[in-house]
C-alpha cells in the first residue's frame, strides 16, 4: 500500500517540470520527481527517506531546514532565491516555494516545495539592469556635450556676433552723423540702426536661453532669480522665489541640473497649466537640495503631448544622474507640485562637497 501511495506521488510530481519534493515534518524526503534527481544526480533510493544533509552540501542543508521549520512553524508559504552550482562549477539560480500539508483534521504533517531554475531570467535581469545603465550614463554624457556645446554656441554669440553688430551699429551712427549725409541717407541710416538694434536684443536672448551666462559667473541663486523675473515679465507669470541660504557654492553638474529642471517645470507651467501664479522654494536639509515648484493651474494633463513627457522624463534623469528624484504630484490648492532633490555630496570627488549644512 505504501509503496502505491509513493508511486502514486511519485507520478503526480513528475508531472512538473520543476524540481519538487515531498518531505514530512522532520524534513526527511518522502517523494522527489525526476527534475529533482536529474539536478542532485542522484537515485531516488538514495534520496528518499533522508534528510537535507544527507544530500546537499552542509551551507545549502542548513538554509532548507531552516525554512522547513520556517514553513512548519508558521502554517504559511515561504518564497525565496537561492543560487547553486552545477557539477561544471556554473552557477545556477533558483527560485521555491514551499508550502505546508495538511491532514484531514488541519495539522501540518510535512511540506512541499517547487524550485524552478531561472538562471536565464536574472541573467536578463541583470543584462536589463546593465543596459539601463549605460544608457543613463550615455544620457548624462550628451546632456553634459550638450550643455558645453550651448555655452561655447552662447560666448562665441555673445563675444564674436555681439561685438560685430556693435561695432556695425557705431559706424551706422557715424555716418549718420556725418556732415555731409542727406537726410534720405539719414532715414535709412536710422532704419538700419533700428534692424541692428532688434538683431542684439534677439542676439542676447538666443544666447541665453542657450546658456545663460549668469549660470556660469554668478551662480545658481543668480541665475533663478533671472529666470523667475523672466518667467514674470516674458511669460506673464507672476513668480516667487525662496532660497532658505545663498551662501552655497555648488558643483556645476547640480547647478546646472537644479536650473534646467526649474526652467522645463516652469516652462510647462506656462505651455500648459493655463497658471497665473508659481512658486519656487528651495531649502537645505540632510546634505541634499530640495526644491519645490508649485503652481495655480489645472493640473497635470494626462493626455499631454508626447513632447511634453519627454520633457517630463528628462528632469526625472537629469536628476537620477546626480541620485536624486523628481516627483510631480497634483497641488492640493489646485495645480501641480513638483517636487526635486538633489544630493549636494559627489562620493567620488570630495572636493564637490558644499559648506557643511
Amino acid at each position: 500500500m505504501r509503496d502505491h501511495k509513493q508511486q502514486q506521488q511519485r507520478a503526480l510530481l513528475d508531472n512538473i517540470p520543476d524540481m519538487a519534493w515531498l518531505k514530512d515534518r522532520e524534513s526527511r524526503y518522502l517523494a522527489v520527481n525526476s527534475a529533482y534527481l536529474e539536478i542532485i544526480g542522484l537515485d531516488e533510493s538514495v534520496v528518499v527517506g533522508k534528510v537535507p544533509h544527507d544530500i546537499w552540501p552542509a551551507e545549502l542543508a542548513d538554509i532548507y531546514m531552516q525554512t522547513d521549520r520556517a514553513v512548519i512553524k508558521s502554517g504559511r508559504r515561504r518564497k525565496y532565491e537561492e543560487s547553486r552550482s552545477d557539477p561544471t562549477g556554473n552557477v545556477l539560480w533558483f527560485e521555491t516555494i514551499k508550502s505546508p500539508i495538511r491532514d484531514d483534521e488541519g495539522h501540518i504533517i510535512g511540506t512541499v516545495g517547487i524550485s524552478r531554475d531561472i538562471t536565464e531570467r536574472k541573467a536578463a535581469a541583470d543584462e536589463l539592469i546593465h543596459s539601463r545603465a549605460q544608457l543613463r550614463e550615455l544620457s548624462s554624457f550628451l546632456q553634459s556635450v550638450r550643455e558645453e556645446e550651448r555655452a561655447r554656441i552662447s560666448r562665441e554669440l555673445h563675444d564674436e556676433l555681439g561685438q560685430t553688430l556693435t561695432a556695425m551699429k557705431i559706424e551706422l551712427i557715424w555716418l549718420r552723423e556725418h556732415r555731409e549725409s542727406t537726410d534720405f541717407i539719414r532715414g535709412r541710416v536710422d532704419r538700419l540702426v533700428s534692424i541692428v538694434d532688434r538683431s542684439v536684443t534677439d542676439l542676447r536672448r538666443i544666447a541665453v536661453n542657450l546658456r545663460p551666462m549668469i549660470l556660469d559667473e554668478l551662480g545658481l541663486v543668480s541665475a533663478m532669480k533671472w529666470l523667475t523675473q523672466n518667467s514674470a515679465e516674458l511669460g506673464g507669470l507672476d513668480t516667487s522665489l525662496s532660497f532658505d541660504r545663498e551662501d552655497i557654492r555648488y558643483d556645476s553638474e547640480v547647478s546646472t541640473a537644479a536650473f534646467r529642471i526649474v526652467q522645463e517645470a516652469l516652462t510647462n507651467v506656462m505651455r500648459h497649466g493655463a497658471a497665473t501664479r508659481a512658486s519656487v522654494a528651495a531649502r537645505h536639509e540632510n546634505s541634499e537640495l530640495q526644491i519645490e515648484i508649485k503652481d495655480n493651474g489645472r493640473g497635470i494633463d494626462q493626455n499631454a503631448s508626447q513632447q511634453n513627457k519627454l520633457g517630463l522624463v528628462g528632469m526625472r534623469e537629469r536628476a537620477h544622474v546626480l541620485g536624486g528624484s523628481v516627483e510631480i504630484s497634483p497641488n492640493p490648492e489646485g495645480g501641480t507640485i513638483v517636487a526635486v532633490r538633489l544630493p549636494l555630496i559627489d562620493r567620488d570627488s570630495p572636493d564637490k562637497l558644499v559648506p557643511p549644512i
